[in-house]
């Protein structure tokens, strides 16, 4: 039973991404490498020997009106 639950959730979805508005997936395309970039000029900002509290200032004036939460929607452990 649930293999078979599994193949249908597979192809529910495979059929959604067919149906995919190509413009929607170009911009998600660009929101994800706008993201990235921004997240590459974080890591360069703490490389360079500036203090975390000043990249992370950096970054959160990157992400405004980018992503979901100030960084980005980035989350890991310190």
């Amino acid at each position: 039973m649930k293999r078979l639950l599994s193949l249908l959730l597979a192809i529910a979805s495979l059929a959604a991404q067919a149906k995919e508005d190509p413009a929607h997936r170009k911009a998600m395309i660009e929101q994800h490498k706008a993201i990235a970039a921004a997240h590459q000029a974080a890591a360069q900002c703490l490389s360079s020997g500036k203090d975390e509290e000043a990249c992370h200032a950096e970054l959160a004036n990157a992400c405004k009106g980018l992503a979901i939460g100030k960084l980005c929607g980035a989350k890991h452990k310190h």
